[in-house]
This record gives structure tokens, C-alpha cells and sequence, in this order.
């Protein structure tokens, strides 16, 4: 029996891939499939904290960036599930995560394109495509492949070893370790950012019920916010993008590690309700029972019969002191690796001299430039916008033209005000 030949098999159905299939769903001449490991779909389910909202605008959906219009916007989901009065009378820019989790599930359910339960384990290519095989046994083929898995737990090397301690989560898991970690009389946060901050709030916000005493332990000099300014907010730019890859590799380097504050910060308004509640706490005379150090690293760590014990440095005073804690979340981010299951094409596959994705201006990291897309694994290259929900559209808008040769989304090449590098009128030939 012949085996169906897609266009495209894009891998994980985040809401990278899953935009992707959004865009995808009205181009007649594009036959694209998504393969999705779980059985449904949840957005970083373990920081689903009620409260919690998008760092972003709602335009920042799967879709409205490169289409108004489409059928699959968040806007068209309020619409649909009878929520869009509510939401403008909210008069917030700004959903609750767990609406947005609602609304890529609506999407990924209704598009028709995602198969749920397909967990990839290898690719190989066979002359002429790529033959994608899931842990079921199914085979899926496509002429390209995108790859859209996301991003997996970074853990500091200090602390690998205590991962599989049952006192120690990364904040990925955070709600569902969070009642056993609010039995102990010491709860530890470390990190520097959003989950860092909700972790810490949340936990502080339950403290009058509970016994523990509660430290965040930051290597920021202080609690960033994260920067919202407009001129700012054009990096996230499809200039910006094209000046940052043209930059040598040691200088994206460097300017990724000077602008944490720009996407790993914390909302203002997160910062300020940390500080109210601290207030409400003392006013009310319930605590708080909480410690903040910022400067500080993590330089060791080990089980003892006490707790988990941490060695740490502060950074500006050059003191090393150490800390014993009964339950330790580590809210340390994120990082975006090369999967196992690509091993079988490798070979076709251009990678740096540190394993990482060289993707190009159209995000394929092939040899040929047309074959292998990725969605998420081009920080390194393309900078900061990587992660940025707001930038997954364009995206989507360069890789469909690409694939279909033809601009089927209009492609932004210039939305800035400032000019990022030497403007040409200014260049001079002397």
C-alpha cells in the first residue's frame, strides 16, 4: 500500500507548528500534517496559575499577525465560545494564559491537520523525502519538515544531579509538586524571571496557611523588569532579525547574554504586586516569613539528612554562605536542544561547532536551504525574537513562502523606526 506524501510533516504542536497549521489550513496547494506526542494539547501546564496572563497583546495569537482575517484568531475563538463581550469589557490587552491555553487547544482540536498521540522517534530520508516513524509505528512522509518540539527544563550543573531528588522541581512541574513542596518548613525559589516571580508570589500569597519559610535566590543584581518601552519593542522587528544575523557569532552571543531584560524579565506590575503583598503580609501581621537575595549563585549542591543543602557566592561582595531547604523549585528557564530523533539525517543537516541549529534568513537548517525548517531553536542565531509568541507569525508568513515559493502571507521587511547597524545614506567610502 503507498504511503500519502505531504508537502510538509511539522513536528510538535505547540503553538509554533500550530500556527503554522492555522495559516496553512486555507492554502489549497499545501497538504501539511502536525505530529503531536500528547494526546491533547496543554500549554506549560505546570505554571497554569489562575492569575496568570500573557506577556503579551491578544494579537499576538497563532495567526493575526499575517492574518487578520483568518478563521483561527483568538479573536474568533471569544467569538465562538461566547467570551468576547466579557473580554472587552475586561478592557485588558492581555489574556489569562489559561484562556490562551484554551484557545490553542479550540485551534489544534478544529484544524483538522494535528494528529495527537504520534510521538516521533526517528527520520530518515529515502532519496526523494523524509520518512517521519512515531512510537505507534505509523510512518508519515513529507518533501519538507519543520520542526516545532519546543524548548526543555535547563537545570544549572550544579543542581543535574538533585533532579530526580523528590524535594527538588523545576518550575515546569511546579503545580504539580506544589503540595508536597508546601509540606515542608522551607520552600527555596531560584531564578531570575516570570516563572521565578509567579513561583515566589504564589507560594508567598499561600504562606499564611502553611509553616515554610520562603527564599528567592536571583543571579540578576536585582528584579529586572522586563522592558516594554515602544522603541524597544522594535526589536522584536523583522530588521532587527535580518541586522542580528548578520552579526559574527561571538557578538550574538554577547548581546543575547545583555538582553535577558528584554525577554527574561518580569512583568512591572508582577514586581509591584510582590511588593503590596510583602506589605499586606506585614500590615496584617502574617509574616512575611521570606528572605530575597539577589547577586547570587548556585556553586554546589547536595542531600543531606537536613534538606537540600546549596552552596552559594554572592557576586559583588565575593562571600560564599550556604542555605539548607526542605523544598527547592528551580525556575532556571529554558534551552532548545537538537532532538535524538534527527540522528538518521544528520548528515543532511547543518549544525555549528557547539551542535546548535544554523538556521537560515528563511529558518531552514538543511544543507539545501529548503527542507528543514525549525521554529524556536534560532535564538543563537536569530536573537531574543525566537520565543516571542509576537514574532511566531511572521515567522510562519517567511516559512509558508518557502515552501510554496510565493508570498501567500505578506512578509514585513521594514516596520521600524530606528535603523539598526550604519544607515546607507550615512556610509561613507573613504
Amino acid at each position: 500500500m503507498s504511503v500519502r506524501v505531504h508537502d510538509v510533516v511539522a513536528i510538535g504542536a505547540g503553538p509554533f507548528n500550530l500556527g503554522l497549521a492555522c495559516l496553512a489550513d486555507p492554502v489549497d496547494d499545501l497538504d501539511l500534517v502536525v505530529l503531536e506526542a500528547r494526546d491533547r494539547l496543554a500549554w506549560h501546564p505546570g505554571m497554569m496559575l489562575d492569575d496568570a496572563t500573557l506577556q503579551v497583546p491578544f494579537l499576538a495569537d497563532l495567526v493575526t499577525m499575517a492574518d487578520p482575517t483568518s478563521r483561527w484568531s483568538f479573536l474568533n475563538y471569544l467569538k465562538e465560545t461566547g467570551h468576547l463581550y466579557p473580554f472587552y469589557i475586561r478592557e485588558s490587552f492581555y489574556p489569562l494564559r489559561r484562556e490562551f491555553d484554551d484557545y490553542c487547544r479550540w485551534a489544534a482540536e478544529g484544524v483538522g491537520s494535528v494528529r495527537f498521540g504520534q510521538r516521533v522517534v526517528s527520520i530518515e530520508h529515502d532519496g526523494s523525502a523524509y520518512v517521519v516513524t512515531t512510537g505507534t509505528g505509523e510512518v508519515f512522509v513529507g518533501r519538507r519538515v519543520v520542526l516545532g518540539v519546543g524548548t526543555q527544563p535547563q537545570v544549572p550543573p550544579p543542581l543535574l544531579d538533585l533532579l530526580d531528588d523528590g524535594a527538588v522541581a523545576h518550575s515546569a512541574d511546579y503545580l504539580r509538586r506544589k503540595t508536597d513542596l508546601q509540606r515542608g518548613r522551607s520552600i527555596t525559589v531560584v531564578g531570575s524571571g516570570q516563572s521565578a516571580a509567579e513561583v515566589y508570589r504564589d507560594l508567598l500569597a499561600e504562606s499564611p496557611g502553611h509553616e515554610y519559610e520562603l527564599t528567592w535566590l536571583t543571579r540578576s543584581p536585582r528584579f529586572f523588569p522586563m522592558e516594554y518601552t515602544k522603541l524597544t519593542l522594535e526589536m522584536t522587528s523583522p530588521e532587527y532579525t535580518a541586522y542580528f544575523q548578520g552579526l559574527p557569532d561571538e557578538t550574538r552571543d554577547g548581546l543575547l547574554r545583555e538582553q535577558r531584560s528584554l525577554y527574561k524579565g518580569i512583568s512591572g506590575d508582577l514586581v509591584d504586586e510582590i511588593f503590596d503583598l510583602h506589605y499586606r503580609l506585614r500590615v496584617t501581621g502574617h509574616g512575611p516569613r521570606t528572605t530575597l537575595v539577589t547577586n547570587t549563585e548556585v556553586t554546589g549542591a547536595r542531600r543531606t539528612e537536613d534538606g537540600v543543602r546549596l552552596d552559594l557566592h554572592h557576586v559583588e561582595t565575593d562571600e560564599h554562605f550556604g542555605i539548607t531547604t526542605d523544598g527547592l523549585v528551580l525556575a532556571t528557564g529554558y534551552s532548545s536542544q537538537v532532538p535524538a530523533f534527527v540522528d538518521g539525517v544528520r548528515d543532511r543537516l547543518r549544525l555549528d561547532d557547539r551542535g546548535r541549529f544554523v538556521a537560515s534568513s528563511t529558518y531552514a537548517v538543511d544543507l539545501t536551504g529548503q527542507e528543514v525548517f525549525v521554529q524556536n531553536a534560532e535564538e543563537h542565531t536569530h536573537g531574543f525574537v525566537a520565543p516571542d509568541l509576537g514574532m511566531g507569525a511572521y515567522r510562519n508568513s517567511v516559512i509558508i513562502a518557502a515552501l510554496t515559493g510565493r508570498e501567500v502571507y505578506p512578509v514585513e521587511k521594514r516596520i521600524a523606526v530606528q535603523t539598526f547597524g550604519v544607515p546607507d545614506h550615512l556610509r561613507t567610502t573613504s
